[in-house]
């Protein structure tokens, strides 16, 4: 048997030792992906093979906890895509207006830029007050940098660039302070926001929610598991409810695809079916 395949085999029995041992299920994502990032790791921790990975982690907490990080993708900035925020903006939002109580989901926020991206979105079209933000994602840690709302100072011009492109009505610094290279978004944006974590390939649905955000997130799943979180997200969804994917996505061929109609195309933004 090539090395390659033996390898496979190491990596499924990782795989199903993590479900087993800790309740975390990453049986469904893509291989190639989880295979470069394990392999990354183990190069920093000086292990040769995923056989002895495994190993530690059945029987070392805190070598697992190191580990978990690496199967979340943390990669965002504000406002990213700004033609979606803008198409938010000009064509979701009246509909939301609609509703005396706006929820939504943002599944896979990572360290929450985009939740402050929302967030001033919703603040600036008058619906904040009156909307909850829940804001979920695998990697701990990730969390709290966006609980925190600190980021660099260094991305702000192109955050900012994003920001009149999704028609920000004045200027982004408005909602953050500055200093020693960090900048620290205003708490107000925070206040409707709940942070938890949140395992899409096994925990449960958001109900009722009229808009969910899940942007390049099933890029990294399999076929199985991509079914699996759509069909989440669909049944966390009201009638007509509204769901963004990430500008690699679709729903093309999901089982899945019958609940949606859709609304942008172009900016993976899809509608839910009544019924």
């Amino acid at each position: 048997m090539e090395p390659e395949a033996v390898e496979q085999i190491e990596l499924t029995l990782l795989l199903e030792g993590i479900f087993q041992r800790w309740g975390y299920d990453f049986r469904g994502y893509a291989r190639a992906s989880v295979l470069r990032r394990v392999g990354d790791f183990m190069r920093r921790q000086g292990v040769g093979r995923v056989s002895d990975l495994t190993a530690r982690i059945l029987h070392d907490e805190a070598f697992f906890q190191a580990l978990l990080p690496q199967f979340s993708v943390p990669v965002t900035e504000m406002f990213r895509d700004p033609d979606v925020y803008l198409a938010l903006r000009r064509d979701v939002v009246p509909y939301l207006r609609t509703y005396p109580f706006i929820k939504v989901w943002h599944a896979g926020c990572a360290s929450g830029e985009e939740v402050h991206s929302l967030a001033i979105l919703l603040e600036e079209e008058g619906l904040y007050e009156r909307s909850t933000i829940y804001a979920t994602d695998l990697n701990e840690a990730a969390l709290e940098r966006a609980r925190k709302g600190t980021y660099p100072l260094a991305g702000m011009r192109e955050h900012s660039e994003n920001y009149l492109l999704a028609g920000g009505r004045g200027s982004l610094s408005d909602w953050y302070q500055a200093g020693h290279e960090r900048v620290v978004f205003d708490a107000r944006l925070r206040r409707n926001v709940t942070f938890a974590r949140h395992n899409l390939a096994t925990d449960h649905v958001f109900s009722e929610v009229h808009l969910v955000l899940c942007r390049n997130v099933l890029i990294y799943f399999d076929r199985g598991l991509q079914d699996r979180v759509v069909g989440l997200l669909a049944d966390s969804l009201v009638h007509d409810g509204f769901l963004c994917l990430g500008s690699k996505e679709s729903l093309l061929f999901s089982g899945r695809r019958e609940a949606f109609d859709e609304f942008d195309a172009p900016r993976r933004i899809f509608r839910r079916r009544p019924g």
